[in-house]
């Protein structure tokens, strides 16, 4: 049933899909969907505007009109589907915030014995890092090792959780890694598109987790190559919580 209330408004114009009011909204009422934020349902928005401080772009705004009722038991189930349908499932976790990336749990780790764990240490892996820093925030725009770069633009949980990233993905690049939610996207969208055109960059590979909020940094790389004007080949890679790639393809396969 409908009555007068206030509940977000999202004006599609303004917004960028960058998904940071999506970890904002303790209810998980806004989803990215193809590129912008999007009300799930009425039902879960207690118009409080608890995600209107984190839009860059000022795109969320309160509105009072007729909209279904804030119900409580129905945002709870939505949050417990929201964890029982994710990849990474833990009967133990508690729903208690709205990102599904946030959910703490345990992964499985097959126990390492006595000779695996002195071979690794007698024969190292070795390194794939071709540079440093690799903090995005920390590199110079016009390092000299970014003409002609392939880049590759992880999100920093990546190495953690894919154990064969230097074979799979770093060796033969130039590593430039950021967290799409914890750090200032439009510093890392401005800092991506002076290096875009600064630099001959040969190729783009995006690498980020499964998580709705690790999306942010695919979008920052899409306008950080608008802004610059630059046509440079772009690849994204989802990485899974534990461990394997879900998905690849080419960035302009991606909604704008």
């Amino acid at each position: 049933m409908k009555r007068l209330r206030t509940i977000i408004k999202i004006d599609e114009e303004k917004c960028d899909g960058c998904g940071q009011c999506v970890p904002a909204c303790v209810e998980s009422a806004l989803q990215i969907i193809d590129g912008k934020a999007c009300l799930v349902r009425e039902q879960y928005c207690d118009g409080l505007g608890a995600c209107l401080g984190e839009c860059p772009q000022g795109a969320i705004t309160i509105e009072e009109r007729e909209a279904e009722q804030f119900d409580e038991a129905a945002v709870e189930r939505h949050l417990a589907e929201q964890v029982a349908d994710t990849a990474f499932q833990c009967p133990a976790a508690a729903p208690a915030a709205g990102c599904p990336g946030a959910v703490a749990f345990a992964l499985d780790q097959p126990a390492a014995d006595e000779h695996t764990v002195a071979s690794q240490e007698d024969h190292p892996s070795p390194s794939g890092l071709a540079n440093w820093p690799v903090q995005l925030s920390l590199v110079p725009v016009q390092a000299p090792y970014l003409q002609g770069a392939r880049l590759l633009i992880a999100a920093d949980c990546v190495p953690f959780a894919f154990a064969d990233f230097h074979q799979r993905f770093l060796t033969g690049h130039v590593l430039l890694v950021g967290c799409p939610k914890l750090d200032d996207a439009e510093f890392y969208r401005d800092k991506l598109a002076q290096i875009f055109a600064a630099n001959d960059i040969e190729s783009v590979n995006v690498v980020h987790m499964e998580v709705p909020c690790c999306f942010g940094l695919v979008r920052l790389v899409q306008l950080a190559l608008q802004d610059s004007g630059k046509q440079i080949p772009a690849s994204v890679t989802k990485v899974g919580v534990r461990g394997e790639i879900l998905e690849t393809g080419q960035l302009g396969d991606l909604e704008a």
